[in-house]
């Protein structure tokens, strides 16, 4: 079957769905991934054929329903490495590679440090800092079983030694040990922030990795800066993926555990989604 009757098919039903543009991202990124082509390849030689045309129309047939394409493929990719990624896991974002360039400009490539990633999902920032510091010893830390899974299955793809810890963070009092950086990107999202949600990541990714109650929306955020006030070692830093809406309300927080220095930074598309602070 001829790929370019493909991309036809693809961008006639997607394009209710997509814009014009981003139904076009999709059909190429299907055509990499199924075909090991690029667009490059496609443009030289429109006569290209698939032999698994059946795989191609299994793939658009989820991306109708809005399912993520990564959640279809099973992986992501996250600062030049590939995560495998499920229904347990967040898929990982721009921003959050931001927010791990930060860190990584923040300490010296080869200073010996412990890294705690609270919240960890899929592992990609714990598993990047892991990799991009070799000198550090990291500890991926998340509530969920199915999670943790899929974050061990990454440490064993990218040959990273890391650590794991299973539990929930709103229930421990201590941390196992002292720490040089605690990062985490918890849940942030409110309830009532929902009707800004699509619905690939509304009916596809982890709803206990992303919302959090309209009552208290910066609970995990306080519990996480209480511990790390108590087990991070002097002049360690606290990093946080953050609510673009709760920017000045986050450095109120920090400031009121006793964190110094409280720097939020804004994000590529201008909004206010990190924070760094020191102990």
């Amino acid at each position: 079957m001829l790929i370019k009757l493909l991309q036809d098919q693809f961008i006639a039903e997607l394009t209710p769905i997509y814009d014009a543009l981003e139904a076009q991202q999709l059909f190429l990124i299907c055509l990499e991934e199924l075909e090991g082509k690029t667009r490059i390849d496609f443009v030289m030689n429109p006569t290209l054929e698939t032999k698994q045309p059946e795989q191609w129309l299994a793939v658009l047939t989820e991306l109708v329903q809005q399912k993520p394409i990564q959640q279809i493929l099973g992986k992501a990719y996250f600062y030049g490495y590939t995560f495998e990624v499920n229904e347990h896991t967040l898929i990982p974002r721009p921003e959050t590679e931001e927010l791990v360039e930060w860190i990584m400009a923040t300490v010296a490539v080869d200073q010996p440090i412990r890294i705690l990633d609270i919240g960890t999902g899929s592992g990609c920032i714990g598993l990047t800092l892991a990799k991009e510091l070799p000198h550090s010893a990291v500890t991926l830390l998340d509530i969920s079983t199915e999670a943790l899974a899929v974050a061990k299955r990454n440490a064993a793809a990218l040959n990273a030694k890391v650590n794991f810890l299973q539990g929930d963070i709103l229930a421990l009092e201590q941390l196992a040990d002292t720490y040089d950086i605690i990062v985490s990107n918890p849940p942030y999202i409110r309830e009532l922030e929902k009707v800004e949600i699509k619905k690939n990541v509304m009916d596809y990714e982890p709803h206990t990795a992303l919302f959090v109650d309209d009552g208290d929306p910066l609970i995990f955020y306080r519990k996480i800066g209480l511990l790390a006030k108590a087990h991070l070692k002097p002049g360690g830093f606290l990093f946080y993926e953050i609510n673009q809406y709760l920017g000045k309300e986050m450095v109120e927080l920090l400031e009121a555990i006793g964190f110094t220095q409280t720097e939020l930074r804004r994000d590529l598309l201008n909004n206010f989604r990190m924070t760094k602070s020191k102990i």
